[in-house]
């Protein structure tokens, strides 16, 4: 790497988990009242406590919680949704080129799309299994109810909170719910990848846009709108299922079926409006994350030159493309 600037140089594992975690969290504080809403959009209907209070749209459920439950109430479990995109985005942006260069075929430069989602499914597992705790606290505070001081408040903080689920419901009660989450993740990092793709290749080839900042915009925007609809039904069951007491229900199979016959299948719907802000937000950072990491690529090809020029022969770089930051980079905020 000699001659080469300290910006051309490629980021280890070390930098790729602390920059993707620390990015996380600061999308996650601009759109975790949006995330908040989208939790009671899901359960109302369900949720006992939630019944007396209405939720109409992703505005009024915002402002209907500062009213009934002060200004604080739509960041409620911000503590255990940090220490979530701590722990998931790392794990799956971190490990994301090592795992596709697994998946890779030895000395090929490029990644289809399909080792490209094998890659994303396999690191969205593995993130999703280190981060379940967190994330189960995180909805059990958005999805709690406190209307004033004579309210009953289950959780007196994060770490209480955990240490109470641990206790009433076993070790595994913190991992409630991790193969929906798993599920749902899958199904994003596949509906997101292909309809990306195959948006922006029509934009190109019909020269409605070029290869550019609307160009990247619209096909994240139009990607992320296809994930939402597909993955919303599993989403709801995800998050029922994670903030249910014990006995409520017996499976996530058995929650899905009870939402179907109590409320019907446009419950599995609920707090789509919600998702589709947080997904305009992230695309908006996807297209920007697609133009910032350019010096980067261009670092990386003139790393390429330099090893090619000094030892004669092709060096193999690993195969990271604009698209693939764009979908690995911020996809989680999501969920």
């Amino acid at each position: 790497m000699v001659g080469l600037k300290p910006s051309e140089v490629p980021p280890t594992t070390a930098v790729k988990f602390l920059g993707a975690g620390t990015a996380a969290c600061f999308a996650d504080l601009l759109t975790f009242p949006l995330d908040t809403a989208k939790v009671r959009l899901q359960i109302q209907g369900e949720n006992q406590a939630a019944r007396s209070t209405q939720y109409r749209g992703v505005l009024g459920t915002i402002l209907t919680m500062v009213r009934t439950e002060g200004p604080r109430s739509p960041y409620k479990g911000l503590v255990a949704g940090l220490q979530r995109q701590m722990s998931f985005a790392s794990v799956r942006i971190g490990l994301y080129d090592s795992v596709k260069q697994f998946y890779a075929p030895k000395g090929s430069d490029h990644c289809s799309i399909t080792t490209r989602i094998l890659a994303g499914c396999t690191t969205g597992a593995m993130a999703v299994t280190c981060a379940q705790p967190t994330d189960v606290v995180k909805i059990r505070f958005q999805a709690s109810v406190h209307t004033g001081p004579g309210s009953n408040r289950k959780y007196s903080g994060t770490m209480d909170a955990y240490r109470t689920i641990a206790r009433e419901e076993g070790v595994r009660g913190l991992w409630k719910g991790t193969l929906p989450n798993i599920t749902r993740n899958a199904i994003i990092n596949c509906a997101e990848m292909v309809t990306y793709d195959i948006i922006k290749e029509k934009l190109l080839d019909c020269h409605l846009l070029t290869d550019n900042f609307p160009c990247h915009f619209i096909s994240a925007f139009g990607a992320g709108f296809c994930a939402t609809v597909v993955a919303s039904p599993v989403d709801v069951v995800k998050t029922r299922y994670m903030n249910s007491p014990p006995g409520q229900y017996r499976s996530p199979f058995d929650c899905m079926l009870k939402m179907v016959t109590q409320e019907g299948p446009t419950a599995f719907y609920k707090g789509t409006q919600a998702s589709h802000c947080c997904d305009l937000s992230r695309c908006g950072a996807q297209a920007l994350d697609a133009q910032a990491q350019q010096p980067w690529l261009t670092g990386l090809a003139a790393l390429r030159h330099v090893g090619s020029s000094q030892t004669g022969a092709r060096t193999r770089v690993p195969c990271i493309g604009r698209r693939t930051l764009n979908h690995c980079a911020t996809t989680e905020a999501q969920q």
